[in-house]
Parts: C-alpha cells; sequence; structure tokens
C-alpha cells in the first residue's frame, strides 16, 4: 500500500471513531423513553400496545355455525345476530352466504313481476352498499318484526358493504316474506356490477360462485309494486311504451342483464325531464325525450305520467335512481287531486361519501304519509376501490427505493470508476463534478444526463461506455418518474377523499386520472355533476379495456415528456 494511501485510511479511521463517539454520546444524553408511548408531531399520546381510535370497535373474529347463523324456526337465518355480526365487520363462510342467497332467490322466483303491498308499509330508495346507513333506516322504522318495508333497488354498487347489504336484506325477507318486499334497479344487473364494485367485492370476501349466485338473485327480483292499489312503486320511471300495469305483468324479467331499451330498460333507467315542475307541453310526440345524462331509455314529462295514472286510476308514482340533496323530491302535483304526481326516494346519505346529501324513507298508512330524514352514519374506513394499504403504498415506497439507488450510483470516486469500470477520466470527472456540484435527485437528473451527453469522448469503446451509462441512468429517471406520478395521484386521492369527508370516492374521479384529480381538489361543489358519467349505463368490456389502454399510454407518455433529451 502506497504512503498516500495510508495516510487516507489513517483520516477515515478517525472519522468514523470520532463519528461512532458523537453517536455513543447523543444516544447517552436521550432521556429514558417508556417504548410503548408514541408522541406525534403535534405532541399527542398514543399507546402502541392498544388502538388508536378507541372509539371505533374492533372487527370481529367469530366465525359462528350454521347452528347461531340459521337459529330461528324452520332454520331461517337469525337476521338480529346478522345485523350486529356485520357491523362488527364479522364474516359468513361460503356455505352459509350461498344458503341465504338461494333460499331469497326462490321466494323472489315465486313473486310475480308487480307486486301489490298493503299498508301501513315503509318504503326506501337506493341502499349502494352503504350498511352502516341501512342500519340507520331500520333504527327509525322499525324492526322487521312490527314494520313491513318495500325497497326499490339499487341495493349494491358504489358502497364498501354490499354483500352485508344483500345478505341481512335477504334473510329479512326469507323470515318476513309476506310483508318484506324488494324490487330490482338498474345495479342489479351483470352489466352495472362487473363495471363497479360488486363483483371486486365478492371476489375478494369470498369467489366467483357467490357472485353467480347473487346475479341468479337478482334475475328474479319483482320489477314494481302497487301500493294501497294508488302507488305505482319502481325503481326508475315511465316508458313511452308502458300502458297499462299488464304491460309491466308481460315482461320477462328473468334476465341477467337488462335490455338497452325497451319498456323493461325503462323501468329501471328513466328520469323525471329537468322542465317537469314548468314545462307546458300539448303535443304527445314530446312526452319522452331522449336521455343522453343516462346513455339510454328516456326523460319523461308531466303530461306523460298524468296520462298514465289517470289511465290505470293511480295516484302517484314513487320512485328512486336519483340522488336528492334533501332525500326525497316531490314533483309536481296532479289537477284533480293536487297531490304530487312524481316522488323520488334517495336512502343512501352522503352519497359514494361526496355528495354531502340526506336520505329519507317514506312511512306510508292509509291516513298518514310520513317522510323521515336522515344524515350519514360512521363507519370503518376503506381505501377506493377495496385496495390495501401495501398496494396503495408501493408508489412511495418505490420512489424512494429508486431514489437511493440513483444517489448510489453517482457517488463512485474516480478511482472506483477507473478501477472497476472502462470508464475514461474525463467521463469520470463529468460524474464527479456533477455529484460535487449539485445534490443528486429528482431534479438533478436532467442535469446530470445533459452534462454526459455534451462530454464526446474520443474512440468507438469510450463512446460506447458514456451511451450504455446514460441509458441506465435515463432508464431508471424513467421509472422513478413513473412512481413519481403515481405517488402524486394517491396523495391526491387521499387529500380529495379528506375533503369529500367520505372514506371512499366516485369511480369517475379515479379514472379520470391526475388531471382530474386537481379539478375536484379546486372546487367539489358540483359533486353530482362531476360524478354524472357514472349514473350512465356503463361502457362494454371492450371499451373498458381500451380506455384503460389509453390511461397507461398516458403514464408512460408524461414520464416521457419529464425526461431529459
Amino acid at each position: 500500500m502506497s504512503a498516500r494511501r495510508k495516510v487516507v485510511a489513517r483520516e477515515n479511521t478517525i472519522k468514523i471513531e470520532n463519528a461512532l463517539r458523537q453517536l455513543k454520546n447523543r444516544r447517552e444524553s436521550v432521556p429514558n423513553r417508556d417504548p410503548t408511548i408514541y408522541i406525534d408531531d403535534d405532541g399527542h399520546k398514543y399507546k402502541t400496545t392498544s388502538r388508536i381510535m378507541m372509539d371505533v370497535e374492533p372487527p370481529t373474529l367469530e366465525k359462528p355455525t350454521d347452528e347461531r347463523v340459521f337459529a330461528r324456526e324452520n332454520q331461517t337465518p337469525d337476521y338480529k345476530y346478522l345485523r350486529e355480526h356485520f357491523k362488527r365487520e364479522g364474516k359468513l363462510n361460503k356455505s352459509q352466504v350461498l344458503k341465504i342467497i338461494n333460499r331469497a332467490t326462490e321466494i323472489f322466483t315465486k313473486e310475480p313481476n308487480l307486486l301489490h303491498v298493503p299498508p301501513p308499509v315503509t318504503v326506501c330508495g337506493d341502499v349502494h352498499g352503504q350498511y352502516y346507513d341501512l342500519l340507520k333506516i331500520f333504527e327509525i322504522s322499525g324492526d322487521p318484526d312490527k314494520t313491513s318495508y318495500l325497497f326499490m333497488g339499487d341495493y349494491v354498487d358504489r358502497g364498501s358493504n354490499s354483500l352485508e347489504v344483500l345478505l341481512l336484506l335477504y334473510a329479512m325477507k326469507i323470515c318476513h316474506p309476506e310483508t318484506f318486499f324488494m324490487l330490482r334497479g338498474n345495479h342489479e344487473t351483470l352489466q352495472m356490477t362487473s363495471h363497479f364494485t360488486f363483483k371486486t367485492e365478492c371476489l375478494l370476501k369470498y369467489d366467483e360462485s357467490v357472485y353467480k349466485a347473487a346475479l341468479k338473485s337478482f334475475a328474479a327480483l319483482p320489477i314494481a309494486a302497487i301500493m294501497n292499489k294508488q302507488f305505482l312503486c319502481v325503481h326508475g320511471g315511465m316508458s313511452k311504451d308502458l300502458h297499462t300495469l299488464d304491460d309491466v305483468r308481460a315482461i320477462d324479467r328473468f334476465q341477467v342483464d337488462v335490455p338497452s331499451h325497451g319498456i323493461f330498460c325503462d323501468l329501471m333507467w328513466a328520469d323525471p325531464s329537468n322542465e317537469y315542475d314548468t314545462e307546458d307541453i300539448e303535443d304527445e310526440d314530446e312526452f319522452f325525450s331522449e336521455n343522453y345524462d343516462r346513455g339510454c331509455s328516456y326523460m319523461f314529462t308531466y303530461p306523460a305520467v298524468c296520462r298514465f295514472l289517470k289511465k290505470n286510476r293511480l295516484l302517484c308514482m314513487i320512485r328512486a335512481h336519483q340522488a336528492q340533496d334533501a332525500g326525497y323530491r316531490m314533483y309536481r302535483k296532479t289537477l284533480p287531486q293536487q297531490f304530487p304526481s312524481v316522488i323520488t326516494l334517495f336512502s343512501a346519505p352522503n352519497y359514494c361519501g361526496t355528495y354531502g346529501n340526506k336520505a329519507a324513507v317514506l312511512k306510508y298508512d292509509t291516513a298518514v304519509m310520513n317522510i323521515r330524514q336522515f344524515g350519514s352514519q360512521p363507519e370503518p374506513y376503506h381505501l377506493p376501490d377495496f385496495m390495501n394499504v401495501f398496494t396503495w403504498s408501493i408508489p412511495f415506497v418505490a420512489e424512494r427505493v429508486f431514489d437511493i439507488l440513483y444517489s448510489v450510483l453517482n457517488i463512485c470516486t474516480d478511482e472506483e470508476l477507473e478501477k472497476g469500470t472502462p470508464l475514461s477520466k474525463e467521463l469520470t470527472k463529468t460524474i464527479e463534478d456533477v455529484k460535487k456540484s449539485r445534490h443528486i435527485g429528482s431534479s438533478s437528473r436532467a442535469s446530470l444526463l445533459s452534462e454526459l451527453t455534451s462530454n464526446n469522448g474520443d474512440g468507438g469503446s469510450k463512446s460506447l461506455d458514456k451511451t450504455a451509462l446514460r441509458n441506465k441512468i435515463l432508464a431508471i429517471g424513467r421509472v422513478s418518474r413513473m412512481f413519481n406520478i403515481l405517488r402524486q395521484e394517491a396523495e391526491k386521492v387521499e387529500q380529495l377523499r379528506n375533503l369529500s369527508g367520505g372514506s371512499s370516492l366516485p369511480k369517475g374521479v379515479l379514472l379520470g386520472g391526475q388531471g382530474e384529480l386537481d379539478k375536484k381538489l379546486s372546487s367539489f361543489e358540483e359533486a353530482r355533476l362531476a360524478d354524472l358519467s357514472n349514473e350512465a349505463m356503463p361502457p362494454t368490456p371492450e371499451q373498458r379495456a381500451k380506455a384503460a389502454s389509453r390511461r397507461y399510454s398516458d403514464l408512460l407518455k408524461e414520464a416521457e415528456e419529464q425526461a431529459p433529451k
């Protein structure tokens, strides 16, 4: 070893010893702390041996037996037990789930297309997988043991607990087949559930057999009801081809998907026109117009509804399907009876965690009609689309790892590069100079590559070495930028959720990418309009595949545009 290297080695040894001594002194000066106590940046203390959120009940680990689940007469499901079990985030085994779904399907299959529901009854609108808000409905309206119920569809999708909602309602239907009624909504189809969250939820919690059993049960659900011989109850609305109630009875409802046109489609998808309360239309050709917001069906007018009600000797149409700020809306009154021609109910408060709307149910007796409003209830926290925390955090971790690797690439000394690689001194000094003059990070990569590319060495071998190193740095930088973009989007998703005050996001916001997230962060007062695309009939699987391909292409293009030229 040369004298120079001995001197350098001695100096390094002294530096290391001094550093170790400083660490030891610092460690001795730190006061003893209780390792079970964590103090955050705001000075709040937390016990690491217990739950941070003490007011949130921990999930139950109980695995109930068949005897516990089917504890009522004739081995019907004990829905009161299931109600509390699901509230504590409990699960059933697959055979129990299938048994409940299949028994409910048998009951639905025997029911007609058009139900007849006597009063008194509580009528409910969309639920959309919001299980803890569903519990509030039974709290304010009464237990099914004592109260009749009519639900008008859309039990699944958008919320995080669609399966729990479905299983609880089906269990209640099995126990009270004559007083507990359920209609089909536009989301109880193969097309909608595969596009939104219900299929994913079934596959995550159980498997495809549960999903297929649920689809079969959806196909058996009745599609409309006459309440007290006065009110037509349906999920969507009127149809151009609907003239009498016999038209409803004639529908072949046993299909996993609702047709894209016709009476069946309109009963699931139709909406009142935007000028329903003020329009003055006499031409029958204008009674229905294209429903562009939904991408299918029609928007019906006040004269169209009045004509149908008069012809069929009905008083009013009660529907769901549309989120309402107050949870309900009463439309223009009919002239003879001075009663609302249409009533819309929506029973999912703070829809999708972003709307901030109230929910409502209608309690009807022969002499009294009462609408009860309620707000959203606390529920367990979920990441969007059932994402787990490890998957969600990958962009953050990966970006840091790539930064570390990139920095390691740029801390080699002149001697190390000369000994370990055939790089020329000219290129080595360029790297060393850039390293000393700049803090290596995402902001300096462009400068590093620029200086490397501007240094034209002599000789074929030297040029190849420079090109190879340049390509490696460029590749690492591109991947790092990609993770940086993903990390920024993940942060904005979380920020947007916090601003919305909810635990989930409208799917359209997530699919819109970073630009859409930026837009929604700046203004969130029109949540319904922002999510309007998700209220339409979804694209086909081929269209979804093309959209996903474009999304990833745009992401790669954005990363490449930031790369140094």
